[in-house]
């Protein structure tokens, strides 16, 4: 009987990622695939701007529901790239009965991305994410900055992202 690779760990050992705080999350499409949209425009004149296909509407409409779901998981950024999405999750304090406390599982970002991939796939009627999502803890105002405006511009720089990838290659 063959094993599976063993997978390395992704998320930060004995870190609870039900702290209030920020978290960049990248989000990929499996192999690379192109197919949540395209990027149209040349730079020059043109402003390169992403164009949705039909996954990525359906991928932007389960966003916005993720925001309405959850009560103290929100979505402050996020920009939809050809292959892969990357967002800013700030996890608040949420109502339990009548008191404010801390989220209630170490887990709530993992649920969080697991239902929008699970929306998603459903829809789509087949899987198009790669199995994890890559994660970083926001750390102060200068770190979320910096990833508000890596986000902002992602699509004007997405020939030198690393997630760039063109069909046929």
């Amino acid at each position: 009987m063959e094993l599976l690779p063993k997978r390395k760990a992704t998320r930060l050992k004995n870190y609870d990622y039900s702290a209030h705080g920020a978290y960049f999350i990248t989000i990929c499409v499996k192999d690379k695939k192109c197919i949540l949209g395209k990027i149209v425009g040349d730079g020059d004149f043109d402003v390169p701007q992403m164009i949705l296909s039909e996954y990525g509407v359906i991928l932007d409409k389960y966003i916005h529901l993720m925001n309405d779901k959850y009560s103290h998981i929100k979505t402050d950024k996020y920009v939809i790239m050809p292959n892969h999405i990357h967002l800013i999750l700030s996890v608040t304090a949420y109502k339990n009965g009548a008191s404010e406390t801390a989220a209630p599982y170490n887990n709530e970002i993992s649920k969080f991305i697991s239902l929008l991939k699970r929306y998603c796939n459903r829809e789509y009627s087949k899987n198009i994410f790669q199995r994890s999502f890559n994660d970083h803890i926001i750390r102060g105002e200068k770190d979320y900055a910096k990833i508000s405006e890596y986000i902002d511009t992602n699509i004007i720089r997405w020939q030198k992202d690393c997630f760039y990838y063109e069909e046929g290659q």
